[in-house]
């Protein structure tokens, strides 16, 4: 970010190629869906060239991009939640979304039958419970486990003390252990 901020526009591929990948996951997982996802990274990365000079050191970079990515999934939400119809851009009722997806690979490249079968109800499974927590749970739990934040960056980001950021990914992560316990006995079986 210093070499963008001193002229060197090489500088602002190098944080683009960096960044966009695991902040285009952390959207997606936000909005649950692709163009949305995409259209919010572009405009994150439209905020960091107009804003550049702004930006102060004295916090992480990822901070500073992801707390803009939050702002702006929480601006189409709260857009979203104004309009009366569907989006033309959301898939049909049935279709998947693009983009990658929890559990997409397995540890054995060629899954029999049955297991892939099962993998794909553990898939759906997952991401439903992922999808029914609570905003303030969900939003840790992705950035946390999707982006691999820690905690204190998480913190800085969302804007509460650091105990409160762990107190809601201790409280998403028992959640998801009761709604996902049914695969419980599954996955003693493959040990």
């Amino acid at each position: 970010m210093i070499r963008f901020q001193s002229g060197d526009r090489s500088a602002f591929a190098v944080l683009l190629r960096r960044h966009q990948s695991p902040l285009y996951n952390f959207a997606l997982r936000h909005l649950r869906s692709a163009p949305s996802a995409e259209e919010v990274v572009q405009e994150a990365f439209v905020r960091v060239v107009q804003s550049a000079a702004e930006f102060k050191h004295e916090a992480r970079f990822s901070t500073w991009l992801y707390t803009i990515t939050r702002n702006l999934c929480i601006d189409h939400l709260r857009k979203g939640a104004l309009r009366r119809h569907p989006s033309l851009d959301a898939p049909k009722q049935g279709e998947q979304g693009e983009g990658p997806t929890l559990g997409e690979q397995t540890a054995d490249p060629r899954p029999n039958v049955e297991r892939a079968a099962a993998s794909g109800e553990i898939r759906e499974q997952v991401l439903a419970a992922v999808a029914e927590l609570p905003d303030e749970q969900r939003e840790v739990f992705l950035m946390r486990e999707i982006s691999n934040l820690p905690f204190k960056e998480i913190a800085r980001i969302v804007g509460v003390p650091e105990n409160t950021v762990k107190s809601r990914m201790r409280y998403a992560l028992e959640r998801l252990q009761v709604a996902l316990s049914d695969f419980e006995e599954y996955a003693r079986a493959l040990r």
